[in-house]
């Protein structure tokens, strides 16, 4: 293993250009370059870590494109390395908080080896007794959207019936079960067999369907939610979104995670049916995970025992080598997917 200050090859993946659709493995390259292990002289509270873990995630596609909302977003740059959440281990450090040894996640470069100088967010990871790999996951960024999107944004009662788009992926999967803890009635939407198996058999869904094999997806709501809808949880956005509106239950909710539907679209899809949230006083609200960070510690004491006494079940999908980064980022957007999708850059 290589020692602090020795000088190593550092593999990443790099971002070639700009897209207007869903992107392509040829929108990212293979480059290396060497790094040397250690943090560079006059570099205040830098931290340079060895990567371990990065997490696909579908707000990436945003990133991948130049017309994005710039006091929001900051795209990523042509030539430079893709960045996203990972598990990392922390091999030099000038900042007070992280020594050398520890874990972390965060924000970190698509490469074997980075350097940190931003922190937000960044975690020290306390808990080893799960598999670090889950920080990407159940106990990182997608857990969290799933946890305060849930609890906070929807303000859930028991009992009441839960309707969740994208069910199977890293947030969905999670929404649906924290739903069943309260006693609540859940019904996932999801593309293929496989993962409408999984909803129903693994994760404890009361019902699931295949919006694929529904031509009306208005009448498919009808029939599963008969009374209604009281809480929607929104991961995929237009024809989706237009459905679910008249089947809402008076001052039902709609927290609104993501859209994925649409990040391809160079002209989003029209919703028709918004005079439903008039008269039926449905609540929308969409949020963003990175308000509820300083509310870390709250998230843990509740998931980590869930996992710890098996109330949760959790599935990922994984790919090995940072070499097959770009083809995992793009089979996020076709629905390949089965669960958390990750890449194992290093297992230490």
């Amino acid at each position: 293993m290589a020692g602090r200050g020795e000088t190593v090859s550092n593999k990443h993946v790099l971002f070639k250009n700009y897209v207007s659709s869903f992107p392509k493995e040829s929108d990212m390259y293979v480059a290396t370059t060497t790094t040397e292990l250690k943090v560079p002289d006059g570099c205040n509270n830098g931290v340079l870590v060895k990567n371990l873990y990065l997490s696909c995630d579908p707000y990436m596609i945003i990133l991948m494109k130049k017309s994005i909302d710039q006091r929001t977003f900051t795209s990523y740059t042509p030539g430079s390395p893709l960045r996203g959440y990972g598990v990392a281990k922390v091999l030099d450090s000038r900042h007070p908080g992280f020594k050398e040894g520890d874990f972390v996640w965060g924000t970190v470069g698509w490469e074997e080896y980075s350097l940190i100088t931003s922190f937000q967010p960044f975690f020290k990871i306390q808990d080893t007794d799960v598999p670090l790999s889950y920080y990407t996951g159940i106990l990182g960024m997608p857990g969290m959207t799933a946890y305060f999107g849930f609890y906070q944004v929807c303000s859930p009662k028991k009992g009441e019936h839960v309707y969740i788009s994208a069910a199977s992926g890293a947030v969905g999967q999670l929404v649906g079960q924290f739903a069943k803890l309260m006693g609540c009635y859940v019904v996932g939407s999801a593309g293929s067999k496989e993962k409408v198996d999984l909803l129903m058999n693994k994760f404890g869904f009361d019902e699931a369907f295949n919006y694929k094999e529904e031509p009306d997806l208005n009448a498919a709501l009808g029939r599963y939610f008969p009374e209604g809808i009281d809480i929607y949880f929104e991961n995929v956005g237009g024809k989706m979104l237009d459905a679910v509106l008249p089947n809402m239950r008076f001052r039902g909710r709609i927290a609104v995670c993501g859209m994925i539907s649409q990040y391809n679209l160079d002209k989003p899809e029209g919703v028709f049916n918004l005079m439903t949230v008039v008269y039926k006083r449905v609540r929308i609200e969409g949020f963003v995970v990175t308000d509820y960070y300083d509310q870390y510690p709250k998230f843990l004491d509740f998931v980590l025992p869930c996992i710890r006494e098996g109330k949760i079940k959790y599935m990922e999908d994984i790919s090995e080598g940072l070499e097959n980064g770009p083809a995992a980022l793009v089979g996020l957007f076709s629905g390949q997917n089965v669960g958390k999708k990750l890449v194992v850059v290093a297992r230490e």
